[in-house]
């Protein structure tokens, strides 16, 4: 606009037909343009001063650093111009806020003092944390431990899913508000000193400053009777443990033996004192197993195997229990199933338990069907039955350790282990196991492994064990040593 009207102004002057030099005409133009320029910073300059001002005055009182200094509300030219006023109350706004910022905070210290003492008075642990699991507070009864680097550690084991850790993963994704709660989380391994057992409630809010709560009550009194029964339980087991061999190994000898001698009914009694004698090893092995797995002792060894042949090394005992008891079992696997990633015994120890189970569980003349399928990067086994099914409210609890529903307890024998370490063998497979059921419609339970090609090279590094593997998962869900995920 000044140039405009500096231009306007040179034009005014040539039509006017005013007569002058040249050079004195440009000096006269750029003369005009100066004092215009000069007069518009003036009048800027006085029309932002109090918008400066008042910036400067909130920068102050707001706390962010500045090199400016905060004007005087007493200075005479704000008296002549009227701003005196705005700045002082803007002063003692900020001051009368901090006065009430001061008797809030004095109000609150302690409340959160008292609320502090009444939390740690509570046996329930009590912890608040980050989407990010970091530890805000924990009162005096969480199971929490400060590392060397003064970072507090949340001491839990999950052995089933989803861990804490990744159940604040998924909420941090997918949700707003969540809760979730555990059954039975211990905070030591079986047979460790102070062992505590928990039943845990955890509320996730997003946003919010206390983001995830978790409260934690402690159980110890109720479950423990249990671990200490299965403590004695393996100790008779382990000694059992040799007497049972060595009938079964006199009864193979017999079967051998007398096998072209003996009648029908004969021939059916050897039959069944064998398939007795192995499900009572089966239940002797569970028992152990579970014993080893609960103190983190369990070790699987993976080596390359094909399906058919672990399968094959129990074909003949399952057979023999299917008719036994007057089922049916049919075994199909495909030819071109790729080899798995597994430690032998321990697999056939899933196969043995999952069949015996439909077995047990199929009505008379009933079939039990074995199937496998490659599945991307794993095999998955199925075992299916066309018997008395389970009610949707029992298979939660299915791979419980002890857990039987009042059903089976009354109608079938066993120990109530068996699902239990055949999830603990899958899961240390880096697998996984679950179960579809309707009840009066029958069963299908399903374990997977990983293929051999997908984990080879890390098994080869170690020797095909996979106890050095597994120090390095990403979230840490697995506490047995011995443990692996593909």
């Amino acid at each position: 606009m000044e140039s405009a009207a500096t231009l306007a102004i040179g034009c005014a002057l040539i039509l006017s037909g005013v007569s002058m030099p040249p050079t004195a005409f440009w000096i006269t133009l750029i003369a005009i343009f100066s004092a215009s320029v000069g007069i518009n910073i003036l009048l800027v300059n006085l029309l932002v001063a109090p918008l400066k001002d008042l910036t400067s005055a909130l920068t102050h009182i707001s706390g962010e650093p500045t090199l400016v200094t905060p004007p005087n509300p007493n200075a005479r030219h704000f008296d002549r111009d009227g701003f005196k006023p705005i700045l002082q109350l803007i002063y003692e706004l900020a001051a009368d806020e901090k006065k009430d910022d001061e008797t809030v905070t004095s109000a609150i210290q302690p409340s959160a003092r008292k609320l502090a003492t009444a939390l740690d008075n509570t046996s329930a642990g009590f912890m608040i944390l980050t989407a990010k699991q970091e530890v805000l507070y924990a009162n005096s009864n969480a199971p929490v431990h400060t590392d060397p680097d003064n970072k507090k550690v949340i001491d839990l084991i999950f052995d089933d899913k989803p861990s804490l850790a990744q159940w604040l993963k998924e909420c941090e994704e997918t949700a707003v508000h969540a809760e979730h709660s555990w059954e039975r989380i211990a905070n030591k391994v079986t047979g460790e000193e102070d062992r505590k057992i928990y039943d845990i409630t955890a509320s996730y809010q997003k946003g919010s400053e206390a983001e995830v709560v978790v409260i934690l009550f402690e159980r110890t009194a109720e479950y423990l009777p249990e671990d200490e029964d299965l403590d004695f339980i393996a100790f008779a087991a382990h000694e059992l443990r040799g007497p049972i061999t060595v009938i079964r190994g006199y009864l193979d000898v017999l079967n051998d033996e007398l096998e072209d001698s003996l009648s029908g009914d004969q021939a059916e009694l050897i039959k069944r004192l064998v398939v007795s004698a192995n499900r009572l090893s089966s239940y002797v092995n569970n028992i152990l197993n579970a014993s080893r797995y609960d103190r983190r002792h369990l070790k699987v060894h993976l080596r390359e195997s094909s399906i058919t042949d672990i399968y094959d090394s129990i074909n003949d005992d399952m057979q023999l229990r299917a008719v036994s008891q007057n089922r049916m079992l049919h075994v199909s696997f495909p030819d071109n199933l790729p080899t798995v990633a597994a430690d032998r015994a321990s697999i056939s120890e899933v196969f043995s338990n999952l069949i015996d189970n439909a077995i047990k569980y199929s009505n008379e003349g009933g079939l039990v069907n074995v199937t496998a399928k490659a599945d991307g990067d794993f095999v998955k086994v199925s075992v299916e039955d066309r018997g008395i099914g389970m009610p949707s409210n029992v298979l939660s609890n299915l791979f419980h350790k002890f857990y039987r529903s009042h059903r089976s307890r009354e109608t079938v024998a066993g120990t109530g282990i068996g699902l239990y370490i055949s999830k603990a063998i899958v899961e240390s497979h880096g697998g996984k196991i679950g179960v579809r059921s309707a009840e009066g419609e029958g069963s299908t339970f399903e374990f997977s492994i990983p293929v051999y090609s997908t984990v080879a090279e890390k098994l080869s590094a170690n020797n095909n064990s996979n106890e050095g593997l597994i120090e390095h998962s990403e979230d840490g869900w697995i506490k047995n040593h011995a443990m692996y995920r593909g």
